[in-house]
């Protein structure tokens, strides 16, 4: 049974239960989840102050949670949190599914070998917590970075997309491309599905939710659960 820790923001978690149900449908088999709701304004205070040990101590309480509701594994369906996965992995009830382990896989097997973020500050400016090894990161300049962040907060807050967003969004990218030799836009942040997908998106990017979404359903279809790191 998957763990799900919502409200991180609320239109990821729709997008992660969307996503899942259907990839559950594809197999014919049924899905068997249960969820338990955070508050994406606690999250971002203890991220804001580089928290990890307060953050992951407030993850593991819905964890727990999901844990005594029957769920063998856990999701936090958004980046951000990730920033403190070790301190979480220490204390967690619940084996969690590790988004940036994902990625990294991913990021691999396509061979790439230069990549620029796109999500919080945080992320951004972390590399993703130092934990993509084996790729060259490349930062947007302070003032794109500023309104990366800014426009995808209100994003994941509103869990709503702009379209002048969006547009300024793929213009940063092909400048990415052009100007810093980037080969491919990690899109770090689960509610960039409110405004790109596999169909629209026209720049090379990695999907950071489709990468984990892939990694739940191997683990949903394995015999068992992983084991907390």
């Amino acid at each position: 049974m998957i763990g799900l820790v919502g409200g991180l923001g609320v239109g990821a978690a729709i997008h992660y239960y969307r996503e899942l149900a259907a990839a559950h449908d594809d197999r014919v088999r049924p899905m068997n989840l249960v969820m338990s709701h955070a508050s994406i304004a606690r999250a971002t205070a203890f991220a804001s102050k580089g928290d990890r040990e307060g953050l992951a101590s407030y993850l593991s309480v819905f964890l727990g949670r999901l844990a005594a509701a029957g769920a063998s594994f856990g999701v936090v369906p958004a980046v951000t949190p990730h920033l403190c996965i070790d301190e979480l992995n220490a204390i967690t009830p619940l084996p969690v599914v590790d988004l940036t382990d994902a990625v990294s896989a991913h990021i691999r097997e396509r061979k790439l070998s230069r990549v620029a973020l796109f999500g919080t500050r945080y992320v951004v400016t972390s590399d993703l917590y130092g934990r993509l090894r084996g790729v060259d990161i490349v930062r947007p300049r302070e003032a794109e970075i500023a309104f990366i962040h800014d426009a995808y907060s209100e994003m994941a807050h509103s869990g709503v997309a702009s379209d002048s967003h969006r547009q300024t969004f793929v213009v940063l990218a092909n400048t990415l491309q052009t100007r810093d030799g980037v080969e491919a836009i990690v899109l770090a942040g689960t509610d960039f599905a409110l405004m790109f997908d596999a169909s629209n998106t026209p720049f090379p990017h990695v999907d950071c939710a489709r990468a984990h979404i892939d990694a739940i359903m191997r683990i949903a279809g394995s015999a068992s659960a992983p084991a907390p790191a």
